[in-house]
């Protein structure tokens, strides 16, 4: 396992959920607060381990055009902005047997965790998972 993925994420003791690592806080800066709240109670109640990935929280400009040139992304950054650009959205990827995971049955489970923390703080996200033209299921973003 890389030490860069080990330290991304860790478990609380016991039964208490898993927690943000350093490292995934860090690529939370500048999200909207109550997604910020949202996703740390998601991991506090997943099943499933989770962080936040390089570019899943705030995105430059030159970011975002890097993801849209490589397909990743249907936002350019310029005639069509990402909600990334604004803060208003997160990417995250499951941690499953050591490793980082973009399996649909992790995300599933994440999706649900993500979904029912937001009705509880009742703060409505939207998720990626659920979009007809471009199924996005690392993608959660704060509804306007």
């Amino acid at each position: 396992m890389s030490s860069s993925l080990t330290c991304l994420l860790h478990k609380k003791e016991s039964n208490l959920g898993y927690t943000f690592s350093e490292k995934s806080l860090s690529r939370l800066e500048g999200v909207d607060t109550g997604l910020v709240e949202v996703m740390k109670e998601a991991l506090s109640l997943s099943k499933i381990d989770f962080g936040i990935p390089p570019y899943g929280g705030v995105r430059s400009l030159a970011e975002q055009q890097k993801l849209y040139a490589t397909g990743k992304s249907k936002a350019d950054g310029i005639l069509r902005e990402s909600r990334h650009q604004k803060g208003k959205a997160v990417d995250v990827y499951a941690y499953v047997d050591g490793k980082a995971s973009w399996e649909p049955e992790h995300l599933t489970h994440i999706a649900t965790a993500v979904l029912q923390s937001a009705n509880k703080l009742h703060l409505p996200v939207k998720w990626g998972g659920l979009w007809k033209n471009f199924v996005d299921m690392p993608h959660f973003e704060r509804v306007k």
